[in-house]
């Protein structure tokens, strides 16, 4: 290439273009008048203390529910933005924030980065945030939102520092500071270096994870960076941080006693024996954080090394079609079934029958307790393999009511083109087993319901095109998105499916479903908003 400065074009794309996708999605959104912001740097902003606080909550290993979002809005608002906002309507702006802007809605985002190289544009997939279902006191199902990849990079990549050298920037600077006492902005910089650290070990944690679900999806090359990452982070870290924590704590001793009655000090020395205090704290923890990145290293290593060996044993196994080698020379000749047993005998191979033998009765005998332990243990193990097959099987049952409540949906819409959940409600009143596949339980139906009025409409054609540039597993819980793409690709009624369009209607009065089952049992009447569900065909 004549420029070699253009050799990594497409990466700074993909860092312009999670900015340029955000901007679009924010900008000439009418929504952000509601709440009194006018000016796109005050809409900016905002979207970004946001994207900080789920971060934060991420890096802390703490839930994001869109409760603790637009309570965090109504706290910086009242302290900071003055806007005339109430709690319910900072909590409806942290929705429009997380679902419409950095969400899009629910529809995927990609940004074309031009390769020089190539000569031809790249089709880049952006996400910023991404969610899970969590249990509030095991009781209270709770979306919580967290920060994906690009939504870290997005946050971190304004510093324009490569991630093998962040944190080693991080700690020149946090050595700096410590040097020239400035210990307020020692504290920020520490803080970044445990929250890099933090990232690190969360890498490492999904990986595993992946390699877990299929190896073959984890290429070596993820595999060999993410090694180095650990390697540039693991390196001489440990001794580096304790040193500085023994400087630290050497200083802050020297503050005390140089004051035996810590009243005397000063207002300026009370805050640098504060910062020197948080300093510490945060020293400690990135010291252990260093020493969980160690034990996640060797254990990402010996899980890839296990699933590989795992997969190339299977290439080993033979098999064959029971069809065409079993049945159809049965059926050719019957009496082959008199020799049946030779086919089937090794699927039930007898343990070796064991002999006694005489020299072990005259032998020292030892305690066995370690084997009634060891036996103990493997007793455990058992049932806790048991529950987790029940487990499985509560959910694959669950998921199947998902299923038919949502086949029932597109049924009624399909045959009428569009149809209102008035009219399904007429339809259902008569007949209880009409009602029962319509909703299974409460919970079940409320939640497929709020998630189409979320996504407004589903393009069918484009879930199927993400689905194909990134394989990933069946989710174990339910998600809208999945569930229709399973519906229209499996079930040949559905197929000519082409968008599904949502959206409430304004000016009907809300329907009620009467004696309808919760996951108690107990039965309940519920009140939904009136909405229309229109079907758009395949031409």
């Amino acid at each position: 290439m004549q420029y070699d400065f253009l050799e990594h074009f497409p990466k700074r794309m993909k860092h312009v273009g999670m900015y340029a996708v955000l901007m679009q999605n924010s900008i000439q959104r009418t929504t952000w008048k509601q709440f009194g912001f006018l000016k796109t740097d005050e809409q900016i902003n905002v979207i970004f203390a946001v994207m900080l606080y789920i971060m934060e909550q991420s890096l802390k290993e703490e839930n994001c529910t869109m409760d603790d979002i637009g309570a965090y809005i109504d706290t910086i608002n009242v302290q900071h933005f003055e806007k005339n906002m109430t709690y319910e309507e900072c909590r409806r702006l942290g929705d429009f924030i997380v679902n419409v802007i950095l969400s899009n809605e629910g529809k995927v985002m990609y940004f074309d980065g031009f390769d020089f190289e190539s000569n031809a544009y790249h089709i880049m997939h952006i996400s910023y945030v991404a969610n899970k279902i969590v249990y509030i006191d095991q009781e209270l199902k709770r979306t919580s939102y967290y920060l994906t990849d690009d939504g870290y990079n997005l946050l971190l990549s304004t510093l324009e520092i490569e991630n093998n050298m962040k944190l080693t920037i991080h700690e020149m600077i946090f050595q700096m500071h410590l040097e020239k006492q400035s210990y307020d902005k020692a504290v920020d910089e520490i803080k970044n270096v445990f929250n890099l650290m933090r990232i690190q070990l969360q890498k490492i944690q999904e990986a595993v994870g992946k390699i877990r679900r299929n190896a073959l999806n984890y290429s070596v090359k993820d595999y060999e960076e993410i090694l180095l990452e650990n390697l540039e982070t693991i390196s001489d870290t440990k001794q580096k941080f304790q040193n500085y924590r023994e400087l630290v704590k050497s200083r802050a001793r020297e503050l005390e006693e140089e004051n035996i009655n810590v009243k005397r000090l000063s207002k300026k020395e009370e805050e640098k024996l504060k910062h020197l205090r948080e300093i510490e704290r945060y020293l400690s923890r990135t010291i252990d954080e260093h020493q969980r990145i160690l034990n996640s290293h060797f254990d990402l290593k010996a899980v890839y090394t296990k699933e590989l060996e795992a997969l190339s044993q299977m290439s080993l196994i033979k098999r064959f079609p029971l069809r065409t080698e079993l049945y159809d020379k049965i059926l050719d000749n019957p009496k082959a079934l008199e020799n049946l047993d030779y086919f089937l005998r090794p699927l039930f191979n007898r343990e070796i029958d064991k002999s006694y033998n005489i020299n072990k009765a005259f032998e020292l005998q030892k305690p066995v307790r370690k084997k009634e332990e060891k036996d103990s243990m493997e007793q455990i193990d058992f049932d806790e393999e048991e529950w987790q097959k029940e487990q499985e099987r509560l959910r694959e049952e669950k998921l199947g009511k998902y299923e038919k409540s949502l086949c029932y949906l597109l049924k009624m819409a399909e045959e009428n083109k569009e149809i209102s959940l008035r009219e399904i409600r007429e339809k259902t009143a008569e007949d209880d087993r009409e009602k029962e596949s319509l909703i299974p339980n409460v919970e079940i139906f409320k939640e497929i319901m709020v998630e189409l009025i979320r996504n407004p409409e589903i393009d069918i054609m484009a879930l199927q095109k993400e689905r194909s540039e990134y394989i990933q597993d069946r989710p174990m819980e339910f998600q809208l998105n999945e569930m229709l793409l399973h519906l229209v690709e499996d079930y040949p009624e559905y197929r000519g499916i082409r968008k599904v369009e949502t959206y409430r209607l304004e000016d009907s009065e809300a329907v009620v479903f009467e004696s309808v089952l919760d996951e108690r049992g107990e039965r309940k009447n519920i009140k939904c908003s009136d909405v229309m569900i229109r079907i758009r065909q395949k031409r």
